[in-house]
């Protein structure tokens, strides 16, 4: 294990473990933030002096981490109060350039991404570790009240410009195309999952603060509303986000997020925080019931403010879901 170590140090690289740690909390998704970059200290990398959010992460080193994914729980249970049951890896990022204000020389850092699921608990946190909701990172890809303002006010008009921007006229027609499809413009259908191509396209038209940041151009915001995080790891949770809205229509990861008890509108209401989407009630509760993920506990009901208590049901851990999520309003 010493030789295999000392293998990965001369090569110039550095395996690191990421960590998007998902959770919903009075009906809105969550990701736990650890603020600041002495995290990543650990690894070598010195960061330029800016302080913001960042996931979770460490160096995997295979003289104690028996697996990779053991690594991560380890750096997760050092550097947060929070002890996920559900993971599973995510994708790995190696691009070169990932962290700004590397210098020459340096360590390239490879992580290897993770997704984990728990239902949040009463922990404590603090200013440099608590939980963010996601979609202050990506205002864009709320609609669970209808097309976010941001994409109208902001993302629109400045990707009209950045289109028309394009060389050539073959340029500019690509790039408009590329819009549409990603953002769902000019009669295109928005495509919940696709929140990794959406967050590439503003962050190749240089519209996010990342974009700017690792071109070394000096300025406190971007033309599009959205907070930003250290290094790419903003790229990781839109990873994160569109492969768990995927996971959500053909397998029950939902029921990782909720309580052991719960009623069929908190389940809807979780399901609806993290696709993004409304969802009709009626629709929604027949698709569960006939599913046979759940089963109602016999004689237990919650009370509703306001109105008739409300049947308490469990998830069934044998059961498989097959069936596609329930369609938005």
């Amino acid at each position: 294990m010493k030789a295999d170590n000392q293998n990965i140090r001369n090569t110039g690289i550095i395996i690191g473990l990421s960590a998007v740690i998902v959770s919903v909390d009075h009906h809105e998704p969550r990701v736990f933030i650890v603020r600041g970059a002495e995290h990543a200290l650990s690894v070598g990398i010195v960061p330029s002096g800016e302080e913001g959010d960042a996931l979770p992460f460490g160096p995997f080193d295979p003289e104690t981490h028996p697996t990779l994914e053991q690594g991560l729980r380890s750096w997760v249970k050092n550097q947060t109060p929070v002890a996920p049951g559900y993971v599973e890896q995510l994708y790995t990022f190696g691009n070169r350039g990932r962290y700004a204000g590397q210098k020459q020389g340096e360590p390239r850092v490879v992580s290897i991404g993770y997704l984990a699921l728990t239902h949040q608990e009463k922990i404590r946190t603090s200013e440099k570790e608590f939980w963010g909701n996601w979609y202050n990172y990506f205002p864009w890809e709320d609609w669970r009240r209808g097309k976010p303002a941001t994409i109208e006010n902001a993302i629109e008009p400045e990707l009209a410009r950045w289109s028309n921007s394009g060389a050539s006229k073959e340029e500019k027609s690509r790039r408009r195309a590329r819009a549409n499809l990603c953002f769902g413009l000019e009669g295109m259908v928005w495509d919940d999952e696709k929140v990794l191509e959406r967050y590439e396209l503003l962050y190749e038209a240089r519209l996010v603060y990342e974009a700017i940041r690792d071109r070394g151009i000096k300025s406190d915001s971007a033309p599009v509303p959205g907070r930003s995080m250290l290094y790419d790891h903003r790229r990781i949770l839109a990873t994160a986000m569109g492969r768990l809205r995927g996971k959500l229509k053909y397998r029950p990861v939902v029921f990782e997020l909720m309580p052991e008890e719960f009623t069929l509108l908190y389940l809807q209401k979780t399901v609806e925080a993290i696709s993004g989407h409304a969802m009709h009630k009626q629709n929604f509760r027949r698709l569960v019931e006939s599913s046979g993920m759940v089963e109602e506990i016999s004689g237990k009901k919650s009370a509703v403010a306001g109105g008739r208590p409300a049947a308490v049901f469990r998830f069934r851990r044998d059961a498989v879901l097959e069936r596609p999520a329930p369609e938005a309003k």
